[in-house]
């Protein structure tokens, strides 16, 4: 059969099946369930449009307009999952994604996208869909964006269409080659984000951007106060608030207690790379550093690292790890760095980071790769002297980005920016408050979409050149969305202040503000975290983990 032969048949195919679709569904309720939806009678209209190749595609744009796919009784941002359920029962499978938990629908070749218990993503599959081509699509309309989407099972071109009413329609198609150089849709995704901030307050926004540190080992008044006035957004502890086991979960515990009046739960993170830097108590044996790690070159094991790092975190009350270390340790004479990288190979480095970073995120927990755009070729230590390195994003891009470029294109979901200054970058400011590496480089050219935290603002990098809290505007402004101010809590009323009056004054505007709550609302919702209590582990079992690692690396 010849390629037209061919083309015709597809397009009859899909004229027909949407011209049947219309008949059906147009002018439903669509909270219908599909067995009770009502029949239509054809009309001159619908006669034309079947004799219209372009007819289909229009009706697919016209209904995803109103928030519909084709053949679904449900509407994207209002319809509820017990809708979904009424209509199609239990999903077959319910998974958690990069963007939100999903539930599986075979026999409907459907996919539903929900957050908290709304729909808001309709991923739709079959045999309709499949008879639309690379080529029907971009002559009917040109995409407000193309994407591409590459993993070991797939190689995807993506066509974006913002639509009326914030829809998103995606049209997902395999990438075109030499041997299929229009290739038929494999599916489309009908979304829409739900706006996160509407109800929130200016201050439960900028409080929700906060990631402070606290004092002592156990809960205060002036912690409680901290974490109900300002509704910080996460927490960290440090070796001096870390005892024991026991005292450690308590206090966390707590801590969420504190947090019960706020709708979204906290970031409870800390520092636990292994070796000198950990901060596991008495009874929880702490992991090789990553050096020895690093010469092993082995991804399997950096990725069971990362499974007992995600344990380690559970088994106290941790959500968020921050680590692990993706510095290229290219300079001997780093203070700081060393050990903690995997090495001063690019490639190693990147390889064991990704799959230590998928072994944290797999088992639960927040990681946070750092330290963005790369320390290990500072002479000096950032806790300390604000480090210089003096290269352009070229001469990074050859080696110190190559870690953190691929982290991000395998699911980084977190990055730490480092104080460090790069005079070449344009930027008078440290990297942590400089929007040519935040929103130009990170965000626009790697195309990172995820949380940005800054490193601790009370380093010495930062608070022998700037206040605490005029380090918090400038990297607000730089684009940063997290801001760390790991000790001095009693810092955090000024830094709230201070960034309220740089919106109020024009100096930030609140969509600013907006964009990074929504980025941290979304990654808490994503890996589903609450306040509850911290259930009992088998602590034994994780220190057994551990030591499997050590007698591996000593029998090297």
């Amino acid at each position: 059969m010849s390629k037209r032969v061919t083309r015709f048949v597809f397009l009859a195919v899909i004229v027909c099946a949407v011209a049947w679709l219309t008949i059906r569904f147009i002018g439903n309720d669509p909270n219908e369930q599909v067995g009770e939806l009502p029949g239509n009678t054809a009309t001159d209209e619908e006669g034309q449009m079947m004799s219209n190749p372009e007819a289909a595609l229009e009706e697919v744009f016209r209904q995803a307009e109103q928030g519909k796919v084709a053949d679904y009784p449900f509407v994207v941002g209002v319809s509820t999952g017990e809708e979904v359920e009424a209509a199609w029962g239990a999903p077959d499978h319910t998974s958690d994604t990069d963007v939100g938990r999903f539930l599986e629908y075979s026999e409907q070749q459907a996919d539903v996208g929900m957050t908290e218990d709304t729909v808001t993503d309709i991923r739709a599959a079959g045999e309709t869909l499949s008879a639309i081509d690379l080529e029907m699509i971009q002559s009917y309309q040109q995409p407000d964006d193309t994407r591409y989407y590459q993993d070991e099972d797939h190689d995807q071109v993506i066509l974006v269409y913002e639509l009326d009413n914030g829809y998103v329609l995606k049209w997902v198609l395999p990438e075109p080659t030499d041997q299929e150089a229009n290739p038929s849709v494999d599916h489309i995704s009908l979304s829409k984000e739900m706006d996160e901030t509407e109800e929130m307050s200016l201050d439960e926004k900028i409080g929700q951007m906060i990631f402070s540190g606290v004092d002592g080992t156990e809960i205060t008044e002036a912690t409680t106060d901290m974490i109900q006035s300002y509704h910080v957004g996460g927490i960290i502890l440090f070796g001096p608030n870390i005892e024991n086991r026991e005292q450690t979960t308590d206090f966390l515990d707590d801590i969420k207690g504190a947090n019960a009046e706020n709708e979204y739960p906290l970031l409870l993170g800390v520092d636990e790379e292994g070796g000198s830097v950990t901060r596991m108590p008495e009874g929880i044996n702490s992991l090789p550093d990553s050096r020895s790690i690093g010469a092993l070159n082995d991804p399997d094991l950096s990725y069971e690292v990362g499974t007992i790092l995600a344990e380690q975190m559970r088994t106290l009350g941790f959500n968020l790890d921050f680590a692990p270390v993706l510095d290229v340790d290219s300079n001997p004479n780093n203070p700081v760095i060393g050990d903690r990288s995997f090495g001063d190979n690019p490639d190693i480095v990147s390889n064991l980071g990704i799959q230590t970073m998928k072994g944290i995120q797999e088992n639960g927990v927040i990681s946070v790769v750092k330290h963005f755009p790369g320390h290990g070729d500072t002479g000096v230590d950032s806790h300390l002297e604000l480090p210089k390195v003096d290269k352009n994003q070229d001469e990074l891009a050859e080696l110190e980005l190559i870690p953190f470029q691929n982290a991000i294109a395998q699911g980084a979901d977190m990055v730490m920016i480092a104080h460090i200054l790069l005079p070449q970058m344009k930027s008078e400011y440290p990297a942590s408050m400089s929007k040519s590496v935040i929103t130009d480089m990170l965000r626009e050219d790697i195309g990172f979409n995820g949380v940005v935290v800054t490193d601790d603002l009370t380093m010495g990098a930062i608070t022998d050149h700037y206040s605490i809290a005029e380090a918090a505007v400038q990297s607000v402004k730089a684009g940063g969305d997290l801001l760390l101010v790991a000790h001095q809590p009693e810092q955090i009323a000024t830094v709230v202040e201070e960034l309220k009056s740089a919106v109020e004054n024009g100096e930030i505007s609140e969509e600013r503000i907006d964009q990074s709550v929504e980025r941290i609302i979304q990654l808490k919702e994503k890996y589903q975290l609450s306040d509850s209590l911290t259930p009992e582990h088998d602590i034994e079992s994780v220190n057994e983990h551990v030591e499997t690692i050590r007698e591996v690396i000593s029998s090297k």
